[in-house]
């Protein structure tokens, strides 16, 4: 039995599967989840084939340590948005054996310290070694609890990995 939410165990089933069958290793660059993505993955058997690792890079410091984001970038853009996503991604691809990196980015709330950013905002970027593939900011809802931004946002990053 899952301790994860049934959607989000299905999802991770799918993207371990196709990744096994697309032979294809991922890696995760993960912050406002703090690991979700990477926890559901692991859940389903099989994971090890496609799960090279995964970056928590909660702090600002972190995401400039382990996948090389610039200060500048964070600086200029903010954690949250789409510059930081792209580096993180790209970051985690270059510092794995992976062939695709999905990384996010948001304000789980419930409180946002950006009065331009509202709870609920989140960022994500997917790369491979030739660069962004895909990114896009999602508003996930000012309403909802911390968890649920959080759980929202790993589903829809777990939807994003699959081939």
């Amino acid at each position: 039995m899952s301790i994860l939410p049934d959607a989000m165990t299905q999802a991770a089933q799918l993207v371990v599967s196709e990744n096994i069958e697309a032979m294809r290793k991922i890696a995760t660059a993960e912050s406002c989840t703090g690991g979700l993505i990477s926890a559901a993955i692991t859940e389903i058997s099989g994971s090890s084939a496609i799960l090279d690792r995964s970056f928590i890079t909660y702090s600002n410091e972190a995401k400039q340590e382990m996948l090389g984001v610039s200060k500048t970038i964070i600086d200029e853009n903010g954690a949250v948005s789409l510059p930081v996503v792209r580096a993180m991604a790209i970051g985690a691809v270059a510092r794995s054996n992976a062939d695709i990196a999905i990384s996010i980015s948001g304000i789980a709330g419930p409180n946002s310290d950006d009065s331009k950013k509202p709870v609920g905002m989140v960022a994500f970027a997917l790369a491979d070694e030739n660069g962004v593939l895909k990114e896009s900011i999602e508003y996930f809802g000012e309403e909802l609890s911390r968890s649920d931004v959080r759980l929202k946002a790993a589903l829809f990053a777990l939807n994003w990995l699959r081939p």
